[in-house]
């Protein structure tokens, strides 16, 4: 399938998703539009266990091999170089986001006079009440087994032994080449099965829009209209000002291009709110975007744990909400620790629905505010959960690209190539 067909597809299935959702919770009964939705939601959970099933052999080998060729270039010089500049952009735009998303919710203030029935403070919200705690978040990034981390896709695990197995490549010089071209094999055949999945894509994307809109209705939007237009206009903010920063870097002519070259990934993240569903596709374009292999399949692990722009916006912008709620006043002081306290736990966060409610359900506590406060967010977060996972696409492409201009070696017709193909 054509990149212009399948987009065209995937257009047509969300607004196809939007008619057909509402119809469905016009003509049934609250528990029969549930019924039905949860139907529609096996089309998308095959869907994205296909996209799991192809992440792990394909962080695995591609990050792997990348790292073995930097070796292979110049001893590995170019390997801190290029983690220096990743980690200096993830972590300025993860307090760009955090910061963003904390300063509109307090000029907007979409909390005070809420005018929903808040629940109990303790209420039982469904989702796991987990504190923070630093041993086991340090010691959860090692993998005791490699095997156990890619059978459970915890992306960081694979990337941590990634690293150690590209470094251990790049010692052992000749006598790693035949698994350096194994894991290039492996690789490839993994792109391959994604050109596959991707026909059921469209069908995934249809069911989740549907789904989500036959069980909540279009009228959930109005209810919740100010919170959820205060929260999509601080994406839009932080959509132009990564763009922005990416234009400074590569150019505005080339921005454009990348994100013309990253529209399916953008619209079936969007449409399935799971950063996962879109991995294999955005490596894919990333590369035929023109950024080398070595570095989009290094940027792009990384980022996926350490970048996920949108749902860090998402669990200040909420946190501080559900605070405003209940009437709860936090300092600058109280809300500085917040942003600090977020910047970490935020960090590994699983790219799959509702991943981010966990993360605020585990900060709430550390500032007195009732967890019961998810309850007020839960009817809409997989409509923001769309956006915020769809901004997490744009930030880890346009890190991807800047940090090839700044390694040198992002061509200057940079996506031309593919437009070519598409058209």
């Amino acid at each position: 399938m054509s990149s212009t067909r399948l987009t065209t597809f995937i257009v047509v299935a969300l607004a196809l998703g939007l008619v057909v959702g509402a119809w469905l919770h016009a003509a049934y009964a609250p528990p029969a539009a549930k019924a039905i939705a949860a139907n529609l939601g096996i089309v998308t959970d095959v869907f994205l266990r296909l996209i799991k099933m192809i992440i792990a052999p394909l962080v695995l080998s591609t990050l792997t091999v990348g790292i073995a060729h930097m070796g292979a270039r110049d001893g590995g010089a170019s390997l801190g170089r290029m983690f220096g500049r990743t980690l200096g952009w993830f972590i300025v735009a993860s307090l760009v986001s955090l910061s963003l998303g904390a300063g509109l919710v307090n000029l907007l203030q979409p909390g005070a006079g809420v005018g929903l029935a808040l629940p109990p403070a303790d209420a039982a919200t469904g989702v796991a009440k987990t504190a923070f705690n630093l041993k086991d978040f340090v010691t959860h990034l090692i993998p005791a087994s490699i095997i156990d981390a890619m059978a459970k896709n915890e992306v960081l695990q694979i990337v941590v032994f990634a690293v150690f197995a590209g470094v251990g490549l790049i010692n052992v010089g000749a006598a790693g080449a035949p698994l350096v071209r194994g894991l290039e094999a492996v690789a490839q055949v993994m792109l391959k099965v994604t050109g596959y999945v991707m026909y059921v894509a469209p069908f995934a994307v249809f069911a989740a829009v549907a789904g989500a809109i036959a069980t909540e209705g279009l009228a959930i939007v109005i209810t919740f209209g100010k919170f959820m237009g205060g929260f999509y206009l601080a994406l839009a903010i932080l959509w132009a000002l990564l763009l922005g920063a990416g234009a400074a870097v590569i150019g505005p002519r080339r921005i454009r291009r990348l994100l013309s070259s990253i529209r399916e990934p953008f619209l079936i993240t969007f449409a399935t709110a799971s950063s996962e569903a879109s991995y294999p596709k955005l490596l894919e374009a990333l590369e035929d975007y023109g950024i080398p292999n070595r570095i989009a399949a290094f940027v792009l692990p990384l980022g996926y744990s350490f970048n996920l722009d949108g749902s860090m916006m998402y669990c200040a912008f909420a946190s501080l909400f559900i605070a405003q709620a209940y009437g709860i006043h936090l300092s600058l002081a109280a809300q500085t620790s917040m942003l600090l306290l977020l910047f970490v736990t935020s960090k590994g966060i699983a790219g799959v629905p509702r991943a981010g409610l966990v993360v605020i359900a585990a900060t709430l506590p550390f500032f007195d505010i009732p967890q019961a406060g998810l309850l007020l967010i839960l009817a809409v977060d997989h409509f923001l959960d769309m956006g915020r996972s769809a901004t997490n696409v744009i930030g880890n492409a346009v890190a991807a690209a800047v940090v090839a201009a700044w390694e040198g070696e992002l061509p200057a017709d940079a996506g031309t190539d593919r437009q070519l193909v598409a058209t």
